[in-house]
């Protein structure tokens, strides 16, 4: 296999667009989540994010990536003063409109309307959910964690409530992706159809791992 090798001081050097799609494509495939989130003045927010990661199942949190406050960041204002947000599955036929939502809209204009998505508030909750979305979690903001090298924020929030399109979830508990048509994004702005190729067991020390998917 031939590689194109990137030094430290080359990867400065780089232009600056081919050095960010290029440093937002190494990590992979990463999720699409819309965050939803409202102000003190009611207006809704709804945002793409592809940094959303696991941290923990019991209790059961996840944190997400906020770029650096050197501007509006509308998402944050929200949540640090109504203390709750959603996190909802972006579908592979909405990738346009959810991409879209990453414009600098004003704080007083909702990305629901501009972007043509439904919101809906379930149960009492207070944050706008994505209407039709296959998975979607209220989220109560627990902490930030401060990444001083570059000034982004780890935005740590608990699960309250968790909705899963029922043709969606197994009887293991696994969530098929496959199944619920959910979006990955890979750099800035590509967006991939999953296809589960696998399924392991718990891996343990002299059981070399079989596929289940083809037993």
């Amino acid at each position: 296999m031939d590689y194109q090798s990137f030094s430290r001081k080359s990867i400065s050097d780089l232009e600056k667009i081919y050095r960010l799609n290029l440093i937002n494509s190494v990590s992979g495939y990463k999720s699409a989540n819309l965050i939803g989130s409202i102000s003190e003045e009611g207006t809704s927010n709804l945002a793409i994010f592809s940094s959303v990661v696991h941290l923990g199942s019991d209790p059961a949190i996840l944190g997400f990536i906020m770029r650096p406050r050197t501007v509006e960041r509308h998402t944050y204002d929200n949540i640090m003063s109504s203390g709750y947000y959603t996190i909802n599955h972006v579908d592979t036929q909405h990738t346009a409109m959810a991409h879209y939502t990453s414009a600098k809209f004003p704080s007083s204009h909702s990305e629901f309307e501009l972007c043509r998505f439904k919101e809906e508030f379930i149960d009492g909750f207070s944050a706008p959910f994505v209407k039709g979305s296959p998975v979607k979690m209220m989220m109560k903001f627990e902490q930030e964690i401060p990444i001083e090298i570059n000034g982004t924020i780890m935005m740590v929030g608990s699960i309250q409530h968790l909705m899963v399109s029922a043709e969606a979830i197994e009887e293991s508990g696994i969530i098929n992706l496959e199944k619920s048509n959910t979006a990955a994004i890979s750099g800035l702005n590509t967006y991939y159809s999953p296809q589960r190729i696998a399924q392991y067991p718990y891996a343990r020390v002299g059981q070399p791992s079989q596929n289940l998917l083809k037993e």
